[in-house]
């Protein structure tokens, strides 16, 4: 199948979906090999791109969608009498980010990151299709798990969680810090049962 052929169907298959497809799916579908498919649906969306044409298409690690283009975004919101979604406050961006560098994670897990309770920010995130449930952790009562979703990534203008910026993740227990830069002496006049010491 010639490629431009291949373009016209991806963008028929995907303007129809409404959401994303699975490259999987657009194999089976016309019946062309995983590197051909990409190698379209890229074309495709770098063509979309370059026109600065009214929708976009968007790699989502395993999938591809269809949508507007941001810079539409004030004429849709009339035509279509929709309102902007609301902004995440604080505490919701705080706990998003623990769930997508830590993920899967529990609301325990959260919690003892951030140190505050949780359950209003993970249901808030929960209705906004930001992240959602992915099974049990298998210790006793079974809590839930949680991970982002592909909305987190095109929300964000990722296609993977691999773009994500690095940082240095907590680590929990005390850290073992070399005698030369705390000596016992000093760190048992500084400090009473891990506190510092008025």
């Amino acid at each position: 199948m010639e490629q431009a052929e291949l373009e016209r169907i991806l963008e028929a298959i995907l303007f129809a979906a409404g959401e994303p497809v699975e490259t999987e799916r657009l194999c089976m579908a016309t019946e062309c090999g995983r590197d051909e498919v990409e190698r379209a649906a890229q074309s495709l969306a770098d063509r979309l791109s370059y026109d600065r044409r009214g929708v976009r298409l968007v790699h989502l690690e395993q999938a591809w969608q269809m949508c507007s283009s941001g810079e539409m975004s004030s004429y849709i919101t009339k035509a279509l009498e929709t309102r902007k979604p609301p902004k995440l406050s604080a505490a919701q961006l705080e706990t998003l980010t623990v769930v997508a560098y830590y993920q899967p994670a529990t609301r325990a897990y959260i919690e003892q990151i951030r140190g505050v309770d949780s359950s209003y920010s993970v249901g808030a995130l929960l209705n906004k299709h930001l992240i959602e449930e992915c099974g049990k952790l298998n210790v006793p009562g079974r809590p839930t798990l949680f991970r982002t979703t592909a909305d987190f990534l095109r929300t964000f203008g990722l296609e993977s969680l691999d773009e994500l910026p690095e940082i240095n993740k907590m680590q929990f227990g005390k850290p073992k810090l070399p005698e030369e830069e705390q000596p016992a002496e000093e760190h048992e006049e500084g400090t009473e049962h891990g506190k510092e010491t008025e």
